[in-house]
C-alpha cells in the first residue's frame, strides 16, 4: 500500500443554514487547502444525528453544503466531495476503533461535557462515541493533516493516540499521526450578541450571527445591532483582547479581507464603532452574497448535486476499502 504524504480530510456537518462561522472557520480554508494538498471534503451527515435531526431536510441540508463547497470555490473536478453516510468503511473502522479506544479517553473529551451538561445520562452513546466516529473519518483515508478549529484540537489529539494504540498493538506502522492544520484570523467567529460565545445555529437570537443566505437588509441590520462597548474601536491587541466583542468584529474584518487582526486594528483603531460597522456590513455582502446567490441556483439543480455526490463516494469508497482490508487483515478478520 502507497501511503499519501500530503492528503486532508475535512468534513462540516448538515445540521442547518451555514453561518459566517461556519464559512470563515472552515469552509474559506479548505478553498486554499485544495491548491496544496489532495483533498477529501465530506458532508458528516452520521455525525448530525448524534442528536435528532429531521429527517425530511436531512437530505437537503447535506446537498446545500455540498453546493456550499462549490459556491465558494472548492473544484469538484479536483477534490473528492461527499457524504460520509454513502462510505460505510467509516463506520467499519468506527467500530474497531471502539474496541481500540480506552473509555477513560472519551470521558476526558470536554466537547462532550460541554454538549451533555447535566443531562448526561439521557444523551446518545453517540454523542459519547463521537470523536471514534472522527477518528475513523480522517483515518480511513490515511489523512496525513486536518484544519480544524480550536474546539476540535481534542479530538484530533484523540485520533493520533488511537492510531499511535493500534499501531503499537498490531506491531504495524499503518496508520499516520496525523497533523492539526490551525488557521489564523476567523476560525473561531464569536456571537454578535456575545463575544465570548461561539457563533451557533442553536442560539435563539437571530442576531446573533450572519447566515450565509442573509439578504443585504438582514445583514446590515445585524452587523447594526452586533453588540459593543460605548468606547471606540481598540488601538492595539492587547486593548482588544480585552474587549471580546470588539475583538470579534475585528476579527471578522480581518478574515473576510485576508490580512491579520493586528493590521485589521491598524487601519480601523480608534473608528466610532458606527462608521466601521458600515464599511464591514459592506464588506461582508461583498463577499458572502455572491456565494449565498451561488448556492441558491446550485440548489435548482439537485441532479448535478447527486452527480457530485456519487462521484465523490465512489472514488471515496475506493481509497477506504483499501484501508480497510488492510486492517482486517492486520487484526485477522476474514473480509469477503
Amino acid at each position: 500500500m502507497i501511503k499519501p504524504s500530503n492528503r486532508i480530510l475535512s468534513g462540516v456537518q448538515p445540521s442547518g443554514d451555514l453561518h459566517l462561522g461556519n464559512y470563515l472557520g472552515a469552509i474559506k480554508n479548505f478553498v486554499s487547502l485544495q491548491h496544496s494538498y489532495e483533498c477529501f471534503f465530506c458532508v458528516v451527515d452520521l455525525h448530525a444525528i448524534t442528536v435528532w435531526q429531521d429527517p425530511k431536510y436531512l437530505a437537503k441540508k447535506t446537498r446545500e453544503i455540498i453546493a456550499a463547497f462549490i459556491a465558494s470555490g472548492i473544484d469538484p473536478e479536483k477534490n473528492i466531495l461527499f457524504s460520509q453516510s454513502q462510505v460505510p468503511q467509516h463506520t467499519q473502522l468506527a467500530w474497531i476503533f471502539n474496541c481500540v479506544t480506552r473509555l477513560g479517553w472519551l470521558n476526558r473529551m470536554t466537547q462532550f461535557k460541554d454538549k451533555a451538561g447535566k443531562d448526561r445520562e439521557n444523551v446518545s452513546v453517540g454523542l459519547f462515541s463521537y470523536p471514534t466516529l472522527m477518528a475513523a473519518d480522517i483515518l480511513i483515508y490515511l489523512a496525513t493533516h486536518v484544519p480544524v478549529g480550536e474546539d476540535q484540537k481534542q479530538h484530533l489529539e484523540l485520533t493520533r493516540d488511537i492510531a499511535q494504540k493500534f499501531n503499537n498493538d498490531f506491531k504495524t506502522d499503518l496508520f499516520p499521526l496525523t497533523e492539526p492544520l490551525i488557521f489564523g484570523e476567523g476560525t473561531r467567529v464569536m456571537s454578535l450578541r456575545d463575544g465570548t460565545k461561539k457563533m451557533s445555529k442553536s442560539d435563539p437570537s437571530e442576531y446573533s450571527r450572519i447566515m450565509i443566505n442573509d439578504s443585504t437588509d438582514q445583514i446590515v441590520q445585524k452587523i447594526k445591532k452586533a453588540k459593543t462597548d460605548p468606547l471606540p474601536l481598540p488601538t492595539n491587541s492587547k486593548e482588544a483582547f480585552q474587549r471580546p466583542e470588539a475583538f470579534n468584529l475585528l476579527s471578522i474584518f480581518a478574515s473576510l479581507s485576508d490580512i491579520s487582526t493586528d493590521k485589521a486594528i491598524e487601519q480601523n483603531g480608534g473608528m466610532e464603532f458606527s462608521s466601521f460597522k458600515k464599511n464591514l456590513a459592506d464588506l461582508i455582502i461583498e463577499k458572502i452574497e455572491p456565494i449565498g446567490n451561488q448556492i441558491k441556483k446550485l440548489m435548482d439543480d439537485q441532479t448535478y448535486l447527486d452527480t457530485i455526490m456519487n462521484k465523490g463516494k465512489n472514488k471515496a469508497i475506493v481509497e477506504a476499502d483499501s484501508v480497510l482490508n488492510r486492517v482486517y487483515d492486520i487484526i485477522g478478520l476474514k473480509k469477503s
